[in-house]
């Protein structure tokens, strides 16, 4: 018996781990409380205010015409792993396990929002070199820090930081962190991106346990497919034709800022409008 403690207590010491630190299976559905005006009706255009965007990203975003989404290639565009999980959707986790061993090989997660299936390796393997191919859900390795599961994410594609023009590149890099407490689920992110911001973004997001697989309609049975298909929305529209604004020809560039009483400088964001000094600047600028 004192030999059998003794190897328990080194084993405790050295910290390797004898069990998963949470269990984070289950159905879990979003709470959209914080953020809601954006993740649900959708941000107002020309509304960059409080994130790290660098000069590219503001030029592309003053480019951007909402028209562009009825082109056929873009309707059923996938949001990104590092956007997604903030919009309407159910969320399935469970876990793959070495049948031998029962070591924990990956986390997976099956998102309804365009039928997304995403792998997080437990097993401590590589990212794939950088040429490798990129995908919507990237390439996941996680770990235990504590309770908290941390996920490191690379090689995503193109998507959005926020889904009224700003772009983020297939060069960001996307560590999260999922926290459970009791039948709730907090999902922090965090996104560095050399191309398009100046700071990390960060995000959070909250979901609760769905015992009953209630669908977001609040019917029984959920919504799990997302039958999105292609059609033509704009007969006529030659197929050349990309929807975008010149520069300085934007119309939406003090929609947003005109009816909140804003400075237009200030909706055009940065990192500056991110921290709570900004207000001093803000209001000098109101006074002008």
């Amino acid at each position: 018996m004192l030999r059998a403690c003794g190897v328990w207590v080194a084993l405790a010491l050295s910290g390797a781990p004898l069990f998963a630190q949470a269990d984070l299976t289950g159905i879990w559905s979003p709470v959209f409380n914080e953020d809601q005006p954006e993740r649900i009706p959708g941000p107002a255009l020309v509304d960059y205010l409080g994130l790290p965007i660098n000069e590219a990203a503001r030029q592309w975003a003053l480019s951007w015409d909402p028209d562009r989404l009825t082109l056929q290639e873009h309707q059923c565009q996938v949001h990104t792993a590092a956007y997604i999980y903030r919009g309407p959707l159910l969320l399935r986790i469970w876990e793959e396990r070495d049948p031998q061993t029962q070591e924990l090989a990956a986390i997976r997660n099956y998102i309804s929002n365009y039928e997304q299936n995403r792998t997080i390796w437990m097993d401590a393997r590589p990212h794939p070199p950088d040429y490798s191919a990129h995908t919507w859900m990237g390439f996941s390795t996680g770990r235990w820090d504590g309770n908290i599961l941390t996920v490191t994410t690379t090689h995503i594609k193109q998507g959005w930081h926020r889904r009224n023009g700003i772009p983020s590149s297939d060069e960001i890099t996307l560590t999260e962190h999922f926290i459970r407490h009791g039948d709730r689920l907090t999902h922090v992110t965090v996104v560095t991106d050399p191309i398009y911001l100046s700071e990390p973004l960060i995000k959070s997001q909250d979901f609760t346990l769905n015992i009953e697989e209630t669908g977001l309609g609040g019917g029984l049975g959920g919504n799990w497919l997302y039958p999105c298909e292609y059609v033509d929305e704009t007969p006529g529209r030659p197929k050349t034709d990309v929807p975008s604004y010149s520069p300085g020809e934007n119309p939406f560039v003090r929609e947003f800022a005109d009816r909140n009483g804003i400075p237009v400088d200030a909706v055009l964001g940065g990192p500056e409008t991110m921290y709570p000094e900004y207000r001093e600047k803000l209001w000098g600028l109101m006074k002008k």
